[in-house]
C-alpha cells in the first residue's frame, strides 16, 4: 500500500496531475491486487498547502472517465470545486465485492472484506495526499446499493453519497432513511432512477426516496431524479453532473442572477454580503475556498454603483487576507481614496499597488497610468 501510493505520487509530478493513473495495490483484507485509478487536480502542485474533497468510485473501471468529463468541464468555468478522485477496477469482481446477507442485508463473505478494503484505499489516499474532511462515494445499481451500507456506521466514512439506480440490498429502503434521521454528521445524499430500470428496483429506489423526502435535519441535503427517457446505463452521464451540482451548489460564483435578484437592491452591505456567502459556504462543505476574483470584482461594481466608497476600505481588507501578494488590496484602498477626492493618497495607494503581483485584469501599467492621472487631479 506504501510503496504503491509513493509511486503513484511521483508519477503525479512527473506528468502534471491531470491525467488519469492507473497502478495496483495489494489488500490485506482481500489477499489479491487490485487496479485502482486516481486524478489529482490540475492545481495540485502549485497549491501545497491546499486540501481537496475526495470522491472515491466504485465501479471506478466505468464511471471514471465520465465523472473527470464532468470536473474537467465544471473546473474551467470554477463551477465546482477541484476533487481528488479514485476509482476502483470491479470488472468480473462486482458481483462478489458487493455480497451481501439475504436476510440482514448486511456485507457478507467477500463483500464484508471489500467494505474494509474501501477504508483501505480512504487511508491510504489521506495518508499520501491532501485530501480535505469532504469525503463522497459513488455507485451504480449493485455498488451503489453497497455504498449506502457506509451509512449504517455510527460515524460514516463519507460525507457525501450518489446512489445511480441502486439495487438496493435488503430492506434498505426503510433502514437508510432511519439512519439518516439519527445520524449526527451533515450527509448529502444524491439518489436517482431512470424510466430504464426495471420495474423492481424502481419501485424500492421511489419508496427510498419517499422515506428520506420527508426528513427534515437540517444536516441532510437530499436531491433526487427520476430520468425520463433515460435507460439504466445512459442515466449515468446525467447523474453524475446533476449530483455534483447539487452537493456543491453553494460553491458557485455571483452569477449575473444573484447579483440583480440579491445584490442590486441593497445599497450597503455589500462585503458583508461577500463575506457571508463564503462562511455559509464554507461551513456547508466543510472546505476552505478562497474568494474568487470575479466575486471582488462584482462587489466592486455594486459598491461603485450605490457610491458606498466607505466599503472599498473593507474589501481591501479582505482582499489582502485572501490574495496577499497581490495588488488587489492596494488597488481597492486607491480606488477609495480617488472616489472620495483624496487623490494624494490614492496615488500613493496606486503606487504601492503597482509594486505588487498582477491579478485578473489589473496590470503594473495601470496602476503606473492611475498614478500619474491622480498626480493632475485637482
Amino acid at each position: 500500500m506504501k510503496k504503491l501510493c509513493l509511486l503513484l505520487l511521483i508519477a503525479f509530478y512527473a506528468t502534471g496531475f491531470s491525467q488519469k493513473t492507473t497502478d495496483t495495490i495489494r489488500s490485506k483484507k482481500l489477499g489479491i491486487e487490485r487496479e485502482i485509478y486516481i486524478s489529482l487536480p490540475p492545481s495540485y502542485k502549485q497549491e501545497t498547502k491546499k486540501t481537496y474533497p475526495l470522491l472515491l468510485l466504485l465501479d471506478g473501471n466505468y464511471l471514471f472517465d465520465p465523472v473527470i468529463g464532468t470536473l474537467t468541464y465544471a473546473n474551467y468555468w470554477d463551477d465546482l470545486p477541484e476533487i481528488i478522485v479514485v476509482g476502483i477496477d470491479q470488472r468480473n469482481q462486482r458481483d462478489t465485492d458487493c455480497e451481501t446477507d439475504a436476510e440482514t442485508g448486511l456485507p457478507d463473505a467477500q463483500g464484508t472484506d471489500f467494505f474494509e478494503f474501501v477504508g483501505e484505499v480512504v487511508a491510504a489516499v489521506q495518508k499520501n495526499f491532501r485530501v480535505g474532511t469532504f469525503k463522497m462515494i459513488a455507485g451504480h445499481d449493485l455498488t451503489a446499493g453497497f455504498a449506502n451500507l457506509y451509512l449504517y456506521k455510527d460515524k460514516p466514512l463519507f460525507n457525501g453519497y450518489i446512489s445511480m439506480s441502486a439495487e438496493l440490498p435488503t430492506n434498505m429502503e426503510e433502514n437508510i432513511p432511519k439512519r439518516l434521521t439519527v445520524l449526527k454528521k451533515p450527509i448529502f445524499y444524491y439518489h436517482a432512477t431512470a424510466e430504464g430500470d426495471l420495474p423492481a428496483m424502481k419501485d424500492r429506489i421511489i419508496s427510498f426516496d419517499q422515506a428520506a423526502a420527508k426528513i427534515s435535519d437540517s444536516g441532510f441535503h437530499y436531491y433526487f431524479d427520476n430520468f425520463k427517457g433515460k435507460s439504466h446505463y445512459s442515466m449515468v452521464t446525467s447523474a453524475i453532473p446533476n449530483a455534483l451540482y447539487s452537493f456543491f451548489a453553494s460553491y458557485a460564483p455571483i452569477t449575473t442572477s444573484e447579483y440583480n435578484e440579491k445584490i442590486a437592491p441593497i445599497s450597503s452591505g455589500f462585503v458583508d454580503y461577500l463575506t457571508a456567502k463564503y462562511v455559509e459556504m464554507e461551513s456547508t462543505l466543510n472546505m476552505e475556498v478562497t474568494i474568487r476574483q470575479s466575486d471582488f470584482r462584482a462587489i466592486e461594481a455594486a459598491i461603485l454603483k450605490n457610491k458606498a466608497y466607505d466599503e472599498l476600505g473593507k474589501l481591501a481588507d479582505l482582499a489582502k487576507k485572501h490574495y496577499p501578494k497581490s495588488m488587489l488590496s492596494d488597488y481597492q484602498r486607491a480606488l477609495m481614496s480617488e472616489k472620495t477626492g483624496n487623490y494624494k493618497k490614492a496615488a500613493s495607494s496606486y503606487m504601492a499597488a503597482a509594486q505588487k503581483d498582477e491579478i485578473g485584469p489589473l496590470t503594473k501599467g495601470m496602476m503606473m497610468d492611475k498614478v500619474e492621472e491622480m498626480k493632475n487631479m485637482k
